[in-house]
């Protein structure tokens, strides 16, 4: 698995030296690591004599597959739609009355203008 480079980390050491980390670490990329853990920089298993017996890919492979926390891939369960039982007529009705108190409200709160450009009441 290639890793995408963003862009060269060079570094300048206190003596005035430059230093390409990534260069770096691509020359030793195949050098054992320090301590017991018996992978190259690279994350390959090594066996003896350091000759790489499982890569860095076969590797994660191998976790991701047998991980115990993995997350399973399911695809989603579409439910068929149940057809609706008798609907009653109590949204049309409220619907209704909703109307008519709304038609009463509005002849019963009639305001006019007058010539001063106050509203008032129709009768006034």
């Amino acid at each position: 698995m290639a890793v995408k480079q963003t862009g060269r980390k060079v570094y300048k050491s206190m003596n005035g030296r430059t230093v390409d980390m990534d260069l770096l670490r691509q020359k030793n990329e195949l050098t054992p690591a320090v301590g017991n853990a018996r992978v190259n920089a690279r994350g390959d298993e090594l066996g003896p004599g350091g000759k790489i017996i499982k890569k860095r890919e076969d590797v994660l492979a191998d976790f991701y597959r047998d991980h115990p926390n993995k997350v399973e891939d399911e695809s989603p369960v579409v439910k068929k739609q149940e057809q609706p039982v008798e609907t009653t007529p109590v949204k049309k009705a409220s619907t209704k009355v909703q109307k008519e108190s709304v038609q009463e409200s509005v002849q019963d709160d009639e305001w006019i203008e007058d010539e001063n450009g106050d509203f008032v009441k129709k009768g006034e």
